[in-house]
C-alpha cells in the first residue's frame, strides 16, 4: 500500500452487490504520479483478458473503495493484494492468480523484501540501535510494513517489546513522511514502493536512509474473487502472460518496474504466516 488515499471509500460493498458489474483495482503501487502508467497497464491487461474471451472486463480501475471492500467485493475480477492476508485475514476470500517480478533493488526473481529506513541524520547504524525507537507501520495486515518487521524484531524483544512506540500511518509513503518530519524514527518500507518513490517522488525519501532489510518473501500477488471458477482463473492467467509479453506495453511495464510473471504454489506464501507464528512463539505477539 503506497499511498493513504487508497483507504478513502466512496462506494460500499452493498453498492457493489446492487450493481453487479465486474470491478478491478490495482491499489498497491498506485501513487498519483504513476496512475497514468497504472491505467495504461490496466488497459493492456483488459485487452488481453477480452482476447481470452472474458466478458464484462471493466474499462477502468476502481479507486473509490477501501482495500477491504475491494478485496471482499462479490464481483471482483482482478486485483493485486498483499501475500500476508492472502493466507491469513482474507484466507478463502481471494483466489491467487500469479506473482509479478520487479526490477527493484531488494527483489530477487519473484521475491521482494522491506528496507529498514531511518532518518538521514539518525544515529542508528544497525537494527539493534533501534531498540526503544518510535516505529511507524503502514498497517497491521501488511507483510512488508508490519509482519516482516515484527519477525526481525522478535528475537531481540524483551518482555514483549522492542520499539518504544508503534504508530499506524496508513501507508508506506506516510511512514516515510513521518520519518522526514521527525515524528517517527524507523519504518519497514516495501522495496518496490521505495524504488518507485525514488523515481517519481524523490523528495519522499530524501530525508531518509536505509540501514538494513528484512528477509525475502514472495512479491505481492495478482488475485481474483474466491468463487471465480477454474475457467475464469485459467483465462485471467493466460491474459496476464499475454500482457507481460506484449511489446507495446514494454514502456509501461518498465515505468512500473514489472519484468515478468510467475505462478507459484500458494504454499510459497506460507512463509509469511510462519513469520507470525515464530514471533508469537517468542512472545512478540503484537508490536505496540
Amino acid at each position: 500500500m503506497l499511498d493513504a488515499t487508497v483507504n478513502v471509500t466512496s462506494r460500499s460493498e452493498n453498492d457493489l452487490r446492487a450493481m453487479g458489474a465486474p470491478i478491478a483495482g490495482l491499489p498497491m503501487y498506485d501513487p498519483p504520479e504513476l496512475q497514468g502508467a497504472v491505467d495504461a497497464w490496466w488497459s493492456g491487461l483488459a485487452r488481453a483478458f477480452r482476447a481470452e474471451g472474458i466478458a464484462g472486463v471493466p474499462d477502468r480501475l476502481d479507486r473509490g473503495l477501501t482495500l477491504d471492500a475491494l478485496w471482499g467485493a462479490p464481483d471482483l475480477m482482478f486485483t493485486q493484494t498483499c501475500g500476508y492476508p492472502l493466507l491469513g485475514a482474507w484466507a478463502g476470500r481471494l483466489e491467487y492468480l500469479a506473482t509479478p517480478r520487479y526490477a527493484a533493488p531488494g527483489c530477487e526473481g519473484s521475491s521482494y523484501c522491506s528496507w529498514i529506513v531511518v532518518g538521514a541524520n539518525s544515529p542508528a547504524r544497525n537494527f539493534e540501535d533501534l531498540r526503544g525507537a518510535r516505529c511507524s507501520i503502514n498497517g497491521r495486515i501488511s507483510h512488508s510494513g508490519y509482519n516482516a518487521l515484527r519477525a526481525l524484531a522478535a528475537p531481540s524483544a524483551q518482555n514483549g517489546r522492542f520499539f518504544g512506540s508503534v504508530s499506524v500511518s496508513g501507508s508506506h509513503a506516510e511512514s516515510l513522511a513521518q520519518i522526514g518530519r521527525e515524528e517517527a524514527d524507523v519504518a519497514a518500507i516495501d522495496c518496490v514502493t521505495h524504488a518507485l518513490l525514488s523515481r517519481c517522488r524523490p523528495d519522499a525519501i530524501a530525508a531518509t536512509r536505509i540501514i538494513g532489510r528484512t528477509v525475502s518473501a514472495p512479491s505481492l500477488p495478482y488475485a481474483t474473487r474466491n468463487n471465480a471458477g477454474s475457467d475464469l482463473i485459467a483465462r485471467l492467467r493466460a491474459g496476464l502472460f499475454s500482457a507481460i509479453a506484449e511489446p507495446g506495453l514494454a514502456s509501461v511495464r518498465a515505468e512500473l518496474l514489472i519484468t515478468g510473471l510467475e505462478v507459484l504454489p500458494l504454499v510459497s506464501y506460507r512463509c509469511m504466516v510462519e513469520m507470525e507464528l515464530e514471533a508469537r512463539e517468542q512472545r512478540y505477539v503484537e508490536m505496540d
